[in-house]
């Protein structure tokens, strides 16, 4: 079988590989000609764990292949997948430019029967647009080609995407025509013959399928942020109440962690992609709207807690700060908490020196020479203030306490991610803030 995959970002070149692995011949398209280049020659342009080796040896075993010609990847595809991105735009709506784009050239190349499936993550409706696309192409060459469009919307996490594709909870797939759905069931054939479900269902209900899994994981890190707020008030501690929540089977342990935000490519476009989508039928989402602003008020709690510490006179103090990236193993700093962060101290007259295991690169082109840069956690700490924890890294949970002593003027810890134990923190010493624990006076 053979597929074209047009988009090498994180979801296309992802999903390309993956299904190289599977067996499936998979030409991945990209008009930059730079990354094509870069790829071919074995360079990865994402940060993801084991998608370097995985390209490689799908590469030798000539079952992924890299061009900048659709045309070329087009030949004797059984499906083409759209995997280009769809940024929001100041509304907070989805720019399907790049997916329609794509929809109108496949429209004008097609002589043979192909299912295009939409693998972006896109409005409900849109794969409407993207058969209008085709067909108005082919309508325009005068010629008479089959076709039919899919919804195949993916859930992969960053830093885990491998490992998420390979042994995915489900496979969620929108068709409209038996003869895709056969198609869409020989390519994954090696999931179903490994138990995982596949859910056939409408186009339009797995397009809502997908922002509708992300806007539930949104809304409960919210609704935890919002308890934990509220167990700081009260003298609770939250650490407590989501074991005690967790462990109901309804309710379950994932996405409970309170801390200072989610970012990140998906969840804050989705949710407010969807609210979007609601106002387009004159329906508010009310709960989605509360997620959003919960969300933005939790990346102001850790400079809330500095600020009130100081007494409200930041200016002069040095901050060391723990973490650039949204979330531990990868390198992405889209809506990262740690810029609204680092804007907020350098505002108030701090100065502010980072370290993060991947995202060194991406805090420089985001925030250039506004801030220094460590070559390590610890240097990162040097003349600190005080330490501030960011970004949950593996490698930030057991550090070694004495560099950290040696290293801080003062013993200040502010930890936005709950990694360190208060009580253990209090016995060496440390003024320690967490998020959702006894309120600090």
């Amino acid at each position: 079988m053979r597929i074209a995959v047009v988009g090498t970002g994180y979801v296309g070149l992802v999903s390309g590989t993956c299904l190289a692995e599977t067996g499936v011949t998979v030409t991945c398209v990209d008009v930059d000609t730079l990354k094509i280049d870069c790829l071919k020659q074995g360079e990865i342009p994402i940060y993801e764990p084991g998608l370097g080796e995985l390209v490689l040896k799908n590469r030798m075993n000539e079952r992924l292949f890299f061009t900048t010609s659709l045309k070329e990847a087009l030949l004797d595809a059984d499906a083409v997948f759209i995997a280009v991105g769809t940024p929001p735009g100041e509304d907070g709506s989805a720019d399907l430019s790049y997916v329609l784009q794509v929809a109108h050239e496949v429209g004008t190349l097609i002589d043979d029967y192909v299912v295009v499936v939409t693998k972006s993550t896109v409005p409900v409706g849109t794969n409407r647009q993207v058969k209008a696309a085709v067909q108005e192409e082919l309508d325009k060459r005068g010629v008479a080609v089959s076709f039919d469009v899919a919804s195949n919307p993916e859930f992969l996490k960053e830093g885990d995407a491998i490992n998420d594709f390979m042994h995915p909870d489900r496979i969620v797939i929108g068709v409209e025509s038996e003869r895709a759905r056969k198609v869409m069931e020989r390519l994954y054939h090696a999931f179903v013959l490994n138990n995982t479900p596949l859910y056939f269902m409408d186009i339009l209900s797995a397009e809502m399928t997908k922002y509708a899994a992300n806007s539930m994981l949104a809304t409960r890190i919210s609704f935890m942020n919002d308890i934990a707020n509220l167990c700081e008030l009260v003298g609770a501690d939250v650490e407590a109440v989501k074991k005690g929540i967790g462990s109901d089977s309804r309710i379950g342990k994932k996405f409970l962690n309170a801390g200072c935000g989610y970012g990140g490519s998906c969840f804050p476009k989705d949710v407010k992609a969807l609210i979007r989508t609601g106002e387009g039928y004159g329906y508010r989402m009310e709960v989605l709207k509360a997620v959003e602003q919960v969300n933005e008020r939790q990346k102001h709690v850790l400079f809330d807690k500095i600020q009130r510490y100081y007494r409200g006179n930041l200016k002069g103090k040095h901050f060391g700060l723990w973490g650039l990236s949204f979330k531990p193993a990868t390198d992405d700093m889209r809506e990262a908490p740690s810029l609204v962060l680092i804007e907020q101290l350098l505002e108030a007259g701090a100065t502010v020196k980072a370290y993060d295991p991947v995202a060194m690169a991406e805090g420089r082109r985001r925030l250039g020479n506004r801030i220094a840069y460590a070559a390590n956690m610890y240097e990162a700490l040097t003349a600190a203030d005080a330490m501030i924890v960011v970004t949950e890294w593996q490698e930030f949970k057991v550090p070694k306490f004495t560099y950290i002593e040696r290293a801080l003027k003062e013993k200040v810890i502010f930890d936005g991610r709950n990694i360190y134990n208060p009580e253990q923190m209090k016995e060496f010493g440390y003024v320690y803030f967490g998020i959702g624990k006894k309120r600090e006076e």
